[in-house]
């Protein structure tokens, strides 16, 4: 697989599909503790017909390096690859975690995103008083507990257990530094309140059984998007791969 030396980092990516024709390139992002893998479904139904990059987030996956202590720093390496490839415009498709990278690229640089596609993720993190002790006692567990009881608690109810088991597995061997730390940048996440600047079509695309990121918390965001459509699909936090032919024919609407 193409690596990128980025800050000390061999950032793992894949580039496929055509270069000329079909529009601009889809930049597909993943979220916390996942891999580029996540957006396999997708990649395979547009790299038939258009440019289609994703990489794997530093830590995570087949990329190295430590975690990154904040958003922006995540977002940096997404920039930093997609000027390595030449490539100045795109559609920005992130999820969870990915989705807050991509409305940071999309608000330092309008002019490079032609969409934005947010799927499961939203613009704050924000918990109860009750959900936040919840939390934050959550991290003092096992490291492996800790995370697999934040995977599973992010598919709905009767996803394959046999599935469950293999993501968990997948999360489980990212780097605990590197958990921790992204873990950490999502909850100082807040770009709420610059919403208004991002003048590009949106689409919010989010799973109604999501208790990870409810759907009230994206509603909320929604409603500060001066241009966004939204589409709620019957499943959990992991849309990609819960209802992965569902959301790539949403996605192909949007960016078709």
């Amino acid at each position: 697989m193409p690596q990128l030396e980025v800050d000390g980092a061999a950032l793992t990516y894949d580039d496929e599909g055509p270069r000329d024709g079909g529009g601009v390139p889809l930049v597909f992002v993943h979220g916390w503790t996942a891999d580029r893998h996540r957006w396999d479904h997708q990649v395979a139904h547009f790299a038939a017909g258009r440019r289609v990059i994703r990489l794997d987030l530093r830590g995570h996956g087949e990329s190295g390096g430590s975690g990154a202590r904040t958003i922006q720093a995540l977002a940096g390496d997404v920039l930093a690859l997609l000027d390595h490839l030449g490539v100045d415009r795109f559609v920005l498709i992130g999820h969870s975690m990915g989705g807050m990278i991509a409305q940071t690229i999309t608000l330092a640089h309008p002019e490079r995103v032609e969409r934005l596609v947010l799927v499961g993720s939203i613009a704050k993190m924000a918990y109860s008083r009750g959900r936040a002790l919840l939390m934050s006692a959550s991290t003092m567990v096992p490291f492996r507990l800790f995370v697999a009881a934040n995977i599973r608690r992010a598919f709905a109810p009767g996803h394959p257990r046999e599935e469950i088991r293999a993501y968990v597995e997948g999360s489980s061997a990212t780097p605990r530094e590197v958990v921790m730390t992204c873990y950490g940048a999502m909850r100082d996440f807040d770009v709420l309140d610059r919403l208004g600047e991002i003048d590009a079509p949106t689409l919010i695309v989010h799973g109604y059984h999501d208790i990870q990121l409810p759907v009230r918390q994206m509603l909320r965001m929604a409603k500060a998007y001066p241009n966004a459509e939204v589409r709620v699909i019957d499943a959990g936090h992991e849309l990609p791969v819960e209802k992965p032919a569902e959301l790539t024919a949403v996605l192909d609407r949007f960016v078709s």
